[in-house]
């Protein structure tokens, strides 16, 4: 059944005041191009689509059974059409049952939540010296575990640091079988980043954070990404990276994406909540373990983009 909406429509060319129509995909849009938005008009934007996403709602990806279900209804009320749920470095038994919540919803999207298209692996094969908020429960990976945790729900994006053994030909492997390979939470040097490019990573997660910083004699993974990077995820909250900062990914790279990182304290309010199997608390902005390491953050895509035009 075609359905309409009438308003401003912001297109890749411009705004259109005028009527959408459409039913599972766009069919038609009807009207003049204006220059801006009039005071108090409906703006109709593209849904947003955000690929890393822990929790929302007060709930966390790691927790499985309907958790997934409350965090797609809190993040399609902020304007995301799609996402991928993304789980923590963690145990193995911990992953599965995560991965086993995901793919119900995968298979049978709720109403009124965001589409979840898949997985987003943040670790278990990161470093361990470059945690992050993550647990230390770091380890080397290996083909036939990711292939094993495929097949409990669709992987599209598996974050490693590349400076651990075997990771440049689990890399290759990744990139041949259609999973999207990132490099992040990594400690490697600016030739290990670029030598994992070349083995076929596709970018790099949360640019800037919790990976080896550029200096002009030692330029670190930073420097590979603004170098020779195509893609790489920034998280606009404006807590994780300075807007100058942003800025310079963009000149850099051609296609900077942002993504919200978002963990259970998103649309909650302040108090304490959890990520995978970490306390963090969300106060003054933000969400931060017990010693004040930024952990994910409260972030919405509406708020991204405000965020975004903002600097």
């Amino acid at each position: 059944m075609t359905k309409s909406i009438s308003g401003c429509v912001l297109t890749p060319n411009g705004w259109v005041r005028g009527t959408l129509r459409f039913d599972t995909r766009i069919a038609a849009l009807e009207g003049r191009s204006v220059a801006a938005p009039e005071a108090g008009e409906a703006r109709i934007l593209p849904g947003f689509i955000d690929l890393h996403v822990h929790g929302g709602g007060g709930r966390d990806v790691m927790e499985g059974g309907d958790a997934i279900d409350v965090i797609a209804r809190l993040h399609a009320s902020h304007g995301t059409t799609s996402l991928l749920a993304t789980t923590m470095t963690d145990t193995r038994q911990r992953i599965e049952h995560a991965l086993t919540g995901i793919r119900r919803v995968i298979d049978a999207r709720p109403a009124g939540t965001s589409r979840v298209l898949g997985v987003h692996l943040e670790g278990p094969f990161i470093s361990a010296r470059r945690l992050g908020a993550q647990p230390p429960e770091t380890r080397p990976g290996t083909l036939d575990e990711v292939f094993d945790l495929h097949r409990l729900a669709t992987i599209r994006v598996l974050t490693l640091a590349p400076e651990t053994p075997g990771h440049l030909e689990l890399i290759a492997a990744l990139s041949a079988a259609g999973i999207r390979p990132q490099l992040g939470h990594s400690a490697g040097s600016y030739e290990e980043g670029v030598e994992a490019l070349d083995a076929g990573a596709a970018g790099f997660t949360h640019l800037f954070n919790a990976m080896t910083a550029f200096h002009h004699r030692e330029p670190g993974m930073v420097g590979a990404a603004l170098a020779h990077a195509d893609y790489a995820e920034v998280i606009p909250d404006l807590l994780h990276v300075h807007p100058g900062a942003i800025k310079a990914a963009c000149r850099a790279i051609p296609h900077v994406y942002c993504v919200t990182d978002s963990t259970a304290g998103a649309g909650m309010p302040d108090g304490n909540y959890f990520l995978g199997t970490q306390p963090v608390t969300k106060c003054l902005g933000g969400i931060r373990l017990a010693d004040g390491t930024l952990a994910g953050s409260i972030l919405t895509m509406d708020q991204a983009l405000r965020n975004l035009v903002s600097i």
